[in-house]
Parts: C-alpha cells; structure tokens; sequence
C-alpha cells in the first residue's frame, strides 16, 4: 500500500484552490490528479483540515459485539449452519450479516466445525 501524499503539498493545493485556480488548473500545477485536488478541497471544507485518514482495513467485526450470543447458539446446536446462525442475529439484534462475514468471525476465532463421515470405517481399507 502506498504512503499517503505530504500534508504540505495538500496544504499548498488547497491554498491555490482558494486563491481562485480551478481544480484542474491547481492539478496540473502541482502533478496531482483532478480528482485528487478536488477531495482535498471538498475534505478541507468539510472539516477544516487536509491531513490524510487512516489507512488500512479496519480493525475487528461488527459481529464482535455479539460474541456471547453466536458461541451460544453454537453450543445449544453443535452443527448449526452459518445461514441459520445469520437468522438467528437478524431476529434477535436485528443485525445483518452474510455466511461469509460470520464465518470469517469463527474462522478468526479457532472455530471451526468438520462433520465427520456417516460411513463406518473400512477394516481393509482408506475410505
């Protein structure tokens, strides 16, 4: 990922933008992307500042706050599936989730759930 342009370049462009340049004049003066200037100047009217957000995925799930609840539906029901645990959070918290997003919060976890074959073992072979 790349590293964010310097506060004081953004600064600069801003300032041109506000001394009457257009966007695409202050972008072509300072090698910037059109576009780019011209979140910079939305960023700086909307908040008085130019430095960057973070950068990064964000850290944690949304199912996080509901840890207590899915680990005791999944001890209440060993082989629950994601899509019934999904309506299970829905009904109870009105909370919406994809199978995917709960299975990356048990995958997070350690928790993972193989069924085991139905068939007897063979006494003379691998099955």
């Amino acid at each position: 990922m790349g590293r964010p342009l310097s506060v004081d370049l953004r600064r600069r462009v801003v300032a041109a933008i506000d001394g009457g340049l257009s966007t695409r004049a202050a972008a072509r003066r300072f090698a910037i992307g059109i576009a780019t200037a011209g979140s910079w100047h939305r960023l700086w009217r909307r908040t008085g500042d130019v430095r960057p957000g973070r950068q990064g995925k964000p850290s944690g799930s949304k199912l996080d706050t509901h840890e207590g609840f899915i680990l005791g539906l999944i001890a209440e029901k060993r082989d629950i599936a994601l899509a019934e645990i999904a309506a299970h959070l829905a009904e109870a918290h009105g909370v919406t989730a994809c199978p995917a997003t709960i299975w990356y919060f048990l995958d997070k976890r350690g928790l993972t759930y193989k069924k085991s074959p139905r068939t007897r073992a063979s006494s003379n072979g691998r099955t």
